[in-house]
């Protein structure tokens, strides 16, 4: 994944603590069902397509940009089918990163899959029943994207009476 300017320049003045924010998950789904996926090139496995939020720029519109730069596909969100606080995670340099993702399903409405950019080797569609090997997070949010249900989150759990509630 290529570091955004905007956080290359947080970086320069917070130094490597852990930094917020907020992430992008697009399943997208074609009028047969299929599944978008790209093979990354930071670690040669399938995935969906994500990416992270500009500065203004809202969700949903990540959304459709990530897919566009990764895969050469334009789609349209449908619905949010997860959101999610992920684990922190410390790159080699020594930054570390949290990111809260907004999964969206989506419809493809055109273009030709294909890696568009440096952070895909390539991109395919599949079949739900012959996907690749796929990491957990991705089947996750692929499972969710195609339940009709609500929104997926995780529960909040109150602490005991008396115990403060947060991180704190």
């Amino acid at each position: 994944m290529t570091t955004p300017d905007f956080i290359r320049a947080i970086r320069a003045t917070a130094g490597h603590q852990l930094l917020l924010l907020p992430g992008v998950t697009a399943v997208v789904l074609d009028d047969r069902g299929r599944v978008l996926l790209g093979r990354r090139s930071d670690t040669g496995r399938w995935s969906v397509v994500g990416g992270i939020c500009e500065p203004g720029e809202q969700p949903a519109e990540t959304a459709v940009r990530e897919v566009f730069e990764e895969t050469a596909v334009t789609c349209v969100p449908e619905r949010v089918v997860l959101v999610q606080m992920l684990a922190p995670v410390t790159y080699p340099n020594g930054d570390v990163c949290q990111f809260q993702d907004i999964t969206f399903r989506c419809r493809a409405t055109g273009g030709q899959a294909r890696a568009n950019d440096s952070e895909s080797l390539e991109v395919a569609w599949f079949e739900v029943d012959a996907l690749p090997p796929l990491d957990r997070f991705s089947l996750d949010r692929i499972h969710q994207a195609l339940r009709d249900e609500p929104t997926w989150f995780e529960p909040f759990v109150p602490a005991p009476e008396g115990r403060p509630v947060g991180g704190a």
